[in-house]
C-alpha cells in the first residue's frame, strides 16, 4: 500500500513537472534548435533564467521605478532684501555722480580760427559760456544760430560761408562782427532787435552776395559791396535819409531788391539793369519820374529783366506817369486810379 502511494505522487510529481512554464520553454528552445538555426543555447537558457528570476522577484506590492532625467539642483539662494537705508544712500549717491556730470564742462572741438583774428580755435567764448561750434550748428561752411536768445553776433569761423542767426535779440551790428570773413556770401539776421548797424560792418566781405535783415527796427541801410544779389530789408523803419544815394548803382549783379513795410517815401534810383524784382509796397512813396525806369536820352531802351515791381499799399497814382513804364516788359503793381 505505501508503495502505491509514492507511485502515484510520483507520478503527480512528473506530471506537474512536465506542465510548468521552464519545461515547456525547453521544449520551444529545443524544436528552435532542431529547425537547423544557429544558436548559443547556453546563453539563452542563461538570458532567459535571469529574465525569468527578475520576474519572479517582483511583485504587485514592489514600486515601480521609472526612469527619467533628474531636475538640476537648484542654486538660486534667497537674497536678502536692501533695507530703507541702503536704498536711500544708493539714490542719494546716484543723484550726486549725475549732478556732477551736469556741472563738467564740455569739451570744445577743433574747428578754423574765430573770426576778429581772436587767435583761439574756437574763437571766444559767447555769452552762453559755449564756443560758436557747440552753441550753433556748424554744417560744412554753413553756421545756424537761429533762435537760441543771442544778443550779439557770435565769432564765426574763418571759412564761414553762410551765417543763419534768426529768431534772437541781437540789438546792434558792429564792424568788427564780420571782420576778416573772405568767404561769408550770405547773412541772414531775419526778426532780431537790430537798431544800428555800423555803415562799415559788411564793406570788408569781398564775397557777399545776400543780406537779409528784415523784422528789425533799423532806420538807416548799410553800405554795401558791389557783389550784392539779394538785399532784404523789409518791415524796418527806414525813411528818407535811410538809403545812401546811388546806393544800388554799381550793384551789377543785383536781382532782389525787397524794401516793404518802410517808410521810405521815394523809388532809389538808379537802379542796375541786373536788377529782375523791386518790392517797395507799404511805404510812402508820393510820386515817380518818367526816367525812374526807363531812359529819356534813348527811347529803343528796354529793360528786359525787370518784371517784378511792387508799388501797392503807397499813396501813388501810377496813371499819372504813363511814360515812366514804356521800357519795361510789364506794368508795375499798385493804384492806377
Amino acid at each position: 500500500m505505501r508503495m502505491l502511494v509514492r507511485l502515484v505522487f510520483g507520478l503527480l510529481v512528473l506530471k506537474a513537472v512536465v506542465a510548468s512554464p521552464r519545461f515547456s520553454r525547453q521544449a520551444d528552445l529545443d524544436s528552435y534548435d532542431s529547425a537547423n538555426y544557429d544558436v548559443d543555447l547556453d546563453n539563452q537558457n542563461l538570458e532567459n533564467q535571469d529574465i525569468y528570476d527578475y520576474e519572479e522577484e517582483l511583485t504587485i506590492d514592489d514600486p515601480q521605478i521609472e526612469i527619467g532625467t533628474l531636475a538640476p539642483p537648484d542654486y538660486n539662494y534667497a537674497v536678502p532684501e536692501a533695507s530703507m537705508e541702503e536704498e536711500e544712500q544708493e539714490e542719494e549717491e546716484e543723484e550726486e555722480v549725475e549732478e556732477q556730470e551736469e556741472e563738467m564742462p564740455l569739451t570744445p572741438q577743433l574747428v578754423p580760427q574765430g573770426s576778429g583774428g581772436s587767435g583761439v580755435l574756437m574763437g571766444p567764448d559767447t555769452q552762453k559760456g559755449m564756443p560758436t561750434c557747440l552753441l550753433c550748428t556748424c554744417l560744412g561752411g554753413s553756421v545756424y544760430c537761429d533762435d537760441l536768445k543771442l544778443d550779439s553776433v557770435p565769432p564765426l569761423p574763418k571759412d564761414t560761408t553762410h551765417f543763419y542767426a534768426r529768431y534772437n535779440r541781437i540789438t546792434k551790428i558792429n564792424k568788427s562782427d564780420f571782420a576778416s570773413m573772405n568767404k561769408l556770401k550770405r547773412i541772414d539776421l531775419t526778426a532780431n532787435e537790430i537798431k544800428s548797424v555800423d555803415d562799415k560792418a559788411f564793406m570788408g566781405l569781398p564775397e557777399l552776395e545776400e543780406l537779409v535783415i528784415r523784422e528789425n527796427h533799423i532806420s538807416q541801410l548799410p553800405a554795401l559791396p558791389e557783389t550784392m544779389t539779394l538785399i532784404d530789408a523789409s518791415q524796418n523803419n527806414i525813411g528818407t535819409k535811410g538809403i545812401h544815394k546811388e546806393a544800388f548803382k554799381d550793384m551789377t549783379s543785383l536781382l532782389y531788391l525787397y524794401l516793404t513795410d518802410n517808410i521810405i517815401d521815394y523809388i532809389p534810383v538808379p537802379l542796375p539793369d541786373s536788377l529782375r524784382s523791386l518790392h517797395l509796397q507799404r511805404n510812402n512813396i508820393q510820386m515817380m519820374h518818367e526816367d525812374t525806369f526807363c531812359n529819356l536820352k534813348d527811347f529803343n531802351y528796354i529793360r528786359n529783366a525787370l518784371e517784378d515791381i511792387r508799388l501797392d499799399g503807397n499813396p501813388i497814382n501810377l496813371s499819372r506817369t504813363p511814360q515812366a513804364y514804356v521800357c519795361l516788359p510789364r506794368i508795375p503793381i499798385g493804384d492806377l486810379i
